[in-house]
């Protein structure tokens, strides 16, 4: 089984100002003359970490990542002003042409995923590969399945601690709920459900119990961003028509692609990973049959660094 490549530092970082309120931090890690890539994270609302680097042999790639609007070390922190799918495609594109290269390998899980196939079918020519894993389509089924019903009868008690900022008579509909929650003006207010709201997700992405991941998305700092975001995010249906990303998979054909998905993701179930397939047919497809959400799940893991190698030198 293939792991993560030792520990790396960036060479170079700096942040990115948009002219409309935000400073993205990037970073640029591994050989300054390598394959260029970009990382997406996941969320919207989480940031890029040092293990992400490590996705990537350092030898080869010139690695590029970044903390998307408002997340991480990106400022106005939890920022919900000016931040949208499409000014975080506009993003992606500011910081290619910044690193100067016409193309490069596009790298994005779960929510990173989806912000993936946004850039890739926008700028088709600036793909050089498209490698993505947990997809996530952001179609009204998929919201309503993991944030309204459906997860919640695989994971009963930890749903019942995600219901309870929300009053019996508002989970008819408990994103907009939330949403009430994390934009009102009570600090304390917004504190509870963004925790709530966060350890929901991240004690359900794993296929085992990961107690990494409860102190992580447990943490109240680390969660106002992570839950402001994605919720932001999905009462507005990230800003895409219903359907758009599988609609308009067809204009990948040309790019070399490969698809991962873990046959136990609950976040984002394989039904939209095999539609786009369906969709994409070209892309290489890899079920990871013992595998749940997370890039850590180790079946993920190994195919991610399998992929990212056979890519290394083309």
């Amino acid at each position: 089984m293939r792991i993560l490549y030792p520990e790396i530092e960036p060479y170079e970082h700096g942040w990115l100002d948009t002219g409309d309120g935000h400073r993205v931090y990037w970073e640029l890690c591994g050989n300054p003359k390598g394959k260029p890539v970009v990382f997406l994270h996941g969320g919207p609302g989480a940031s890029c970490s040092p293990a992400h680097r490590r996705l990537f042999n350092p030898e080869k790639y010139r690695i590029l990542l970044f903390d998307q609007r408002g997340c991480g070390r990106s400022t106005p922190y939890a920022s919900i002003e000016n931040n949208t799918t499409w000014h975080l495609v506009a993003d992606i594109e500011r910081l290619r042409e910044m690193i100067g290269v016409e193309k490069w390998m596009v790298f994005g899980g779960s929510w990173g995923s989806t912000l993936a196939l946004a850039y890739a079918e926008k700028h088709p020519e600036r793909a050089s590969e498209l490698v993505v894993r947990g997809i996530f389509g952001l179609r009204r089924a998929e919201l309503l399945w993991y944030y309204q019903e459906g997860a919640s009868w695989l994971f009963p008690e930890k749903w019942e601690r995600y219901l309870a900022p929300i009053p019996v008579e508002e989970r008819g509909d408990l994103m907009g709920a939330y949403r009430r929650r994390l934009v009102d003006p009570d600090p304390a207010v917004q504190t509870e459900a963004a925790r709530a709201w966060s350890l929901w997700e991240g004690e359900t992405i794993t296929l085992l119990p990961n107690e990494a991941n409860s102190n992580q998305y447990g943490d109240a700092h680390y969660a106002l961003a992570f839950a402001r975001i994605e919720n932001h995010y999905f009462v507005h249906d990230g800003w895409l028509e219903e359907g758009q990303l599988i609609r308009d998979a067809g204009r990948l054909k040309h790019i070399p692609g490969v698809i991962i998905q873990g046959r136990y993701d609950v976040a984002t179930p394989a039904k939209t990973a095999w539609e786009l397939h369906k969709a994409w047919p070209e892309a290489r497809f890899i079920m990871v049959e013992d595998a749940g959400h997370a890039v850590t799940e180790p079946g993920i893991l190994h195919h991610v660094i399998e992929t990212t190698d056979a890519f290394a030198d083309s």
